[in-house]
């Protein structure tokens, strides 16, 4: 063979192997599309207990039974919640309230008091009034009372103030907060199923106006009720080995009445474009899809069971890499690692070098990779780098907004792509 034709031979093997690879991204892209649109659009919202989250674990686990993995689906007693409104009036003045989620309904009528501190609240007595929280006081969502990752004292003090006190309903007049509860204007500063004081909530600017009728009688009414319901946590795995895998995680679950496609519908769709891309792999390293049900419900069941189930035996995980918030339309995608040795980061630094659309990130713990990193695992977080930027401004998580129009569908394919390349390349590396 002439130079020409090796040149010529060289330029034609090249131009195959990159038409090869662009076919196979597309092929991710169109599954991808088909995944979304059948939980966001055909299913829609998947709050925890409703029959959209039932629908979509049902979803997930046909496409991984159909794909030759392992699945262990394990149910999870829970509430489903449902409000037909709520009203609040004084002296014949409407004021728009919300039911607080989760939170039980209420009739009452009583006299208004208001509190913007702790220090007010400490000194106020609300027996058997119904109380307007204002002010500093709801800057920031409380914690449920039972959450096991976060619950700072101040919460766990305000929540014991206020059942101590025995009011007869709560009044929350919040802002923004969207690093903790997302683009919800207002949002509810309980959202609790294990509270039981009926609460509503309102705009900061209406609870300055309701501030009129402190010391006047106030009638409200929450048409809110829990029902208990069941739900599914769901592993799958390509073989019974638990010594050194690697679990990729995503919740399955969204806030009530959100779509949850950037939170979390992409994540669930690449752990089931991963299922198909790692299949036809040999079995060297064990892999472990976790569908986690709970991440933005007030108990956290799925992570919870999931953590009893592995007592003792964390210390077996390699790595997890957990995917939340990944394929937004603006921006690219971010890898942000959290304690990986050091062979480990060799080797995702490699995978970001020859993936430009793949980027470093900063780091954030809003996700399921805490749990395992409180538990002494390595992880990597991987989402949207304009949605960690953005992440104490952005209004479109755990809103009607997130939806399809927000997602770029050949980001959500590279993200499964790069983690497809990551695990080939660790696939031979002995854990340390």
């Amino acid at each position: 063979m002439n130079l020409s034709h090796l040149y010529n031979f060289k330029i034609n093997k090249a131009n195959t192997f990159v038409e090869k690879k662009n076919m196979g991204k597309k092929n991710v892209i169109q599954k991808a599309t088909l995944h979304l649109h059948e939980l966001c659009t055909v299913i829609g919202e998947r709050r925890v207990g409703g029959i959209g989250n039932r629908k979509a674990t049902s979803y997930v686990e046909k496409v991984l039974k159909e794909l030759g993995w392992e699945t262990e689906s394990t149910s999870l007693q829970v509430i489903d919640w449902e409000s037909e409104g709520a009203s609040l009036t004084c002296l014949g003045d409407e004021f728009e309230v919300f039911s607080s989620p989760y939170s039980l309904g209420c009739a009452v009528s009583g006299q208004l008091v208001a509190v913007d501190s702790m220090e007010q609240l400490e000194k106020t007595n609300f027996r058997d009034k119904i109380l307007l929280l204002h002010g500093n006081i709801t800057t920031e969502q409380i914690a449920p009372k039972n959450f096991p990752f976060w619950n700072p004292e101040e919460h766990q003090r305000l929540v014991a103030q206020l059942e101590n006190g025995n009011p007869l309903a709560l009044i929350c007049a919040t802002g923004h907060n969207a690093a903790i509860a997302g683009g919800t204007y207002p949002f509810p500063l309980f959202e609790d199923g294990d509270f039981h004081i009926p609460s509503v909530y309102m705009k900061d600017i209406d609870g300055v106006k309701l501030l009129s009728c402190v010391g006047k009688t106030v009638d409200l009414i929450s048409h809110a009720k829990r029902i208990p319901e069941t739900a599914f946590n769901l592993i799958a795995r390509n073989n019974q080995q638990l010594k050194d895998r690697l679990v990729i995680s995503a919740h399955i679950d969204t806030k009530i009445n959100t779509p949850g496609a950037i939170d979390n519908g992409t994540g669930v769709t690449i752990l089931l474009l991963l299922a198909e891309l790692l299949r036809e792999r040999n079995n060297n390293l064990p892999i472990e899809l976790a569908f986690f049900n709970g991440e933005d419900y007030y108990a956290t069941p799925g992570q919870i069971l999931y953590l009893q189930q592995n007592e003792g035996r964390l210390g077996d995980i390699r790595l997890n890499i957990n995917i939340d918030g990944a394929g937004y339309k603006e921006g690219l995608t971010c890898f942000s690692p959290f304690d990986l040795p050091a062979n480990l980061a060799t080797v995702l630094q490699e995978v970001l070098t020859e993936s430009p659309e793949l980027v470093e990130g900063l780091p954030w713990y809003q996700g399921d990779h805490s749990l395992f990193l409180q538990n002494g695992c390595p992880a990597i977080a991987v989402s949207s780098q304009w949605f960690i930027e953005h992440m104490e401004s952005q209004e479109i998580t755990h809103t009607p907004k997130d939806n399809l129009d927000v997602v770029n569908f050949e980001r959500v394919a590279e993200c499964a792509l790069g983690i497809a390349s990551f695990i080939g390349k660790i696939e031979a590396i002995p854990k340390g």
